[in-house]
């Protein structure tokens, strides 16, 4: 392919150019403490930009105390948070990538266990390894399911302070020199739980009909577009679908694609579920190679929206058909780039886009070059296309999905 690969090709969206089409997708850690980062996440994302990824997007990060959805989501709800996240954006760019952040608050889904220890509900156990529980906020007084806390229903009044906070962590993402900011629409948390009228009850003019359930949503991104650079991209994370009778359907969501672009939204990323499951997103559904490609492909198509497709998209050869069927404007891995946390480069090479090692950080590839001499010598080959399971059922699963 060569210089015919679009995933490897630039993308821009108003002030910022990524060098390419790969997107680390935000991932929660849940290993921040009191919403401070640790030397963890330095470690953990600087891979993801020495591995070659044009925009690295760091995990959900709360917009206040009270939204965080467990222990250890990092924080944006205080000026003393600023500093740990510029040095973490600091060395995510100097190896080349952009560094990208989602803020989110919780909504019923705060107060919840960190994922590694169970993904429910906090337990006893939890409680006496130090974790605190809180009562969490959202639009109604609905809890996520049976077993989980009963939230408190936000108020008008507090309607201001949420809306405020958002715009208020916005600020402090650009000052720490974040690219850009993904607002949190997704996977049962507080906007998305605005939008979906399985979580949203309310009788005033935050509930009921669809222009009712977007409105404090798309007030947020109004008060956050206000607050950053107009070069500054803003993305937006949506389910695109409850997959739940009587939830939010992929037809509303066009009509909230169409309304977050006219608030300010420049791409829109498209996951789903998450309202009334345990876990972020989809967890109890059968899922396939790309599965969710077709929100982003209908939303892009009938919008004119550029979008970001996410859903186990493995291989190099499937993202870049994807890209080039015009089905999507970036691809985000998420945990195949946690097996493989050099997958861009990897990518690149199999694609035919480079030659050797020199896009590797200087350290790697000065060894690396010697190393693949070695190996051409003796008849073998380190890298290409048999670096991916291009012959594994999941793979050969990817080469025949639409």
């Amino acid at each position: 392919m060569g210089s015919d690969v679009k995933l490897f090709s630039g993308f821009t969206l108003r002030g910022v150019t990524l060098k390419n089409r790969v997107v680390i997708s935000p991932m929660g850690t849940y290993s921040a403490e009191n919403g401070r980062l640790q030397p963890f996440h330095h470690t953990h994302y600087a891979n993801f930009a020495m591995g070659g990824a044009g925009l690295v997007m760091i995990e959900q990060t709360s917009i206040t105390r009270r939204g965080r959805v467990t222990n250890g989501d990092p924080g944006l709800w205080e000026d003393g948070q600023i500093g740990d996240m510029r040095a973490l954006v600091s060395h995510i760019k100097s190896y080349g990538a952009k560094a990208g952040i989602q803020l989110n608050h919780g909504g019923r889904k705060s107060s919840m266990q960190r994922a590694f220890r169970g993904n429910g509900p906090l337990t006893d156990r939890d409680l006496a390894m130090g974790e605190e529980e809180w009562v969490p906020l959202a639009p109604s007084a609905l809890p996520l399911g049976e077993g989980w806390r009963t939230p408190e229903a936000i108020t008008a009044g507090q309607l201001d302070g949420l809306r405020d906070a958002f715009a208020a962590a916005a600020r402090r993402a650009v000052l720490a020199g974040f690219d850009l900011v993904e607002i949190h629409m997704a996977h049962g948390y507080l906007l998305q739980n605005f939008l979906s009228p399985l979580a949203n009850q309310r009788d005033d003019d935050y509930g009921g009909s669809l222009e009712n359930r977007m409105r404090f949503p798309l007030e947020v991104v109004r008060a956050v577009r206000a607050v950053v650079p107009p070069s500054m991209p803003l993305f937006s994370r949506i389910s695109a679908t409850d997959w739940i009778e009587g939830g939010w359907t992929m037809d509303d969501s066009l009509v909230l694609a169409r309304a977050l672009a006219e608030a300010g939204i420049d791409l829109v990323d498209c996951s789903s579920g998450g309202n009334l499951r345990v876990g972020a997103t989809n967890a109890s559904l059968g899922r396939g190679p790309g599965y969710q490609v077709p929100f982003a492909e209908r939303i892009r198509a009938e919008t004119g929206i550029p979008t970001a497709a996410v859903g186990m998209i493995r291989t190099p050869d499937f993202a870049e058909r994807i890209l080039q069927e015009g089905r999507a404007d970036l691809i985000c891995i998420a945990r195949q780039a946690l097996f493989d946390p050099f997958w861009a480069h990897h990518a690149a090479e199999a694609l035919g886009v480079n030659d050797g090692f020199s896009d590797w950080p200087p350290q790697y590839g000065w060894w690396l070059e010697k190393w693949d001499r070695a190996l051409e010598a003796n008849g073998e080959r380190p890298m290409g296309p048999e670096v991916f399971p291009q012959a594994s059922p999941q793979a050969r699963r990817e080469s025949s999905a639409a």
